[in-house]
């Protein structure tokens, strides 16, 4: 035990990073609605909006699992998870002193769970952690993340993608990472995924490379005319802008999955060979450890179903003693299952015979059966299947 609390308290002096603390008039979205209403409701519709341990059951079972398992205090975990989850909590790292106070139960007044009960956190990721990022340490090695990757403005200064933005509100500065460079922005929290062990499970930076496209493009949507603010500063009216959607749609709506794969199926004899075409910058599935796709072959005769059967591209993960587990605490994991970006990968099954109709679909999960299992998990999203294409071809 005194060994691991050493290991937390030297990783914590490491990567802790400076605060910058939130002005009340700045701390919360409803402060902004006054200026940006329409943005800020996109943005409550959003997983952004939900990316606390109150709000999404995924991130809050696997903080619970994580401590559970680790032995490391609960509170403990939900610090290392703000790094990207929570980046504007007040405290960015625990210790081996909170561990030992919260071992022994006396960490009830303490710094950490005072920045954890904090409401200015409770929104997780809000306007002022995008809008309040200063600069973005590219260079610095993969494995250092969210918070402990930028430096913020001053409370009160803004940056924001228009040279010309003012307000009377709060102070407007221009920086290309919310424009045309955007993808750092998002590779703050999204670049790489890596567990306690130091196993990389996502690296959606590397899945980009080579890729012109940016990440805004398909989860903020096309810029379209509109107002960034309401406020009537462009000879008394609101100025017309090109804006871009603030509901950050990922793998959690349908509509962003569907036709992500391109589904093909030929029959060679009495071998079927299933083709899935990536069209899309990054791997497919991507994002957290366990994202499945699902390939449901349905066999028939005539109208009567003689067989169903099912094929899953995933990634499974084991600890030291190569147990199942979750992405976050693995040590190995399996094969990488999913289809690269821009390109195909080719499945080959064998025909059910007497069967004369073949219809195939694909679909997309969130979680597989082995972690939604481990974790307990009980909202239907994550259980969901969610139509990407399907086929029916006549067999031979």
């Amino acid at each position: 035990m005194r060994y691991f609390l050493l290991c937390i308290f030297g990783a914590s002096l490491l990567h802790s990073a400076t605060v910058v603390k939130v002005d009340k008039m700045f701390a919360k979205s409803s402060k902004c609605k006054s200026c940006h209403l329409p943005i800020v409701n996109e943005w409550k519709n959003s997983w952004h909006s939900k990316s606390h341990y109150k709000n999404d059951e995924y991130l809050r079972k696997s903080i619970d699992y994580v401590s559970k398992k680790s032995r490391k205090s609960l509170n403990g975990v939900k610090i290392d998870c703000a790094t990207c989850h929570n980046p504007r909590v007040a405290v960015t790292s625990s210790g081996m002193d909170y561990e030992i106070d919260a071992l022994m139960g006396l960490d009830k007044d303490s710094k950490v769970n005072k920045a954890l009960a904090s409401d200015a956190i409770s929104e997780g990721i809000n306007c002022v952690v995008c809008h309040n990022i200063d600069k973005i340490h590219k260079k610095k090695p993969e494995s250092i993340r969210g918070i402990n990757r930028i430096e913020w403005t001053k409370s009160g200064l803004m940056s924001g993608p228009y040279k010309d933005a003012h307000s009377p509100y709060h102070k407007v500065q221009y920086r290309d990472f919310m424009s045309k460079d955007s993808n750092n922005l998002c590779f703050v929290c999204h670049a790489n995924d890596r567990s306690i062990k130091k196993l990389t499970f996502i690296n959606m930076k590397k899945e980009f490379a080579g890729s012109k496209k940016l990440c805004v493009e398909c989860h903020m949507g096309k810029k379209k005319l509109g107002v960034a603010s309401t406020l009537k500063i462009d000879h008394g009216k609101a100025k017309k802008r090109k804006i871009r959607v603030h509901s950050f749609k990922g793998a959690h709506f349908e509509d962003m999955v569907k036709d992500s794969l391109a589904l093909e199926v030929k029959q060679n004899k009495a071998t079927l060979m299933i083709i899935l075409k990536n069209k899309l910058p990054h791997n497919v599935p991507s994002g957290f450890g366990s994202r499945e796709v699902v390939i449901d072959l349905v066999y028939f005769s005539k109208t009567k179903i003689l067989k169903k059967e099912s094929i899953s591209l995933t990634r499974h993960y084991t600890d030291r003693r190569k147990r199942p587990t979750i992405a976050h605490l693995a040590k190995k994991q399996s094969k990488d299952m999913s289809i690269k970006a821009y390109s195909q990968k080719v499945l080959k099954v064998k025909a059910f015979k007497g069967a004369n109709m073949l219809k195939v679909i694909l679909s997309y999960r969130l979680v597989n059966d082995e972690v939604r299992d481990l974790l307990k998990l009980q909202d239907p999203i994550w259980s969901q299947k969610m139509p990407i294409s399907h086929t029916t071809i006549k067999l031979n």
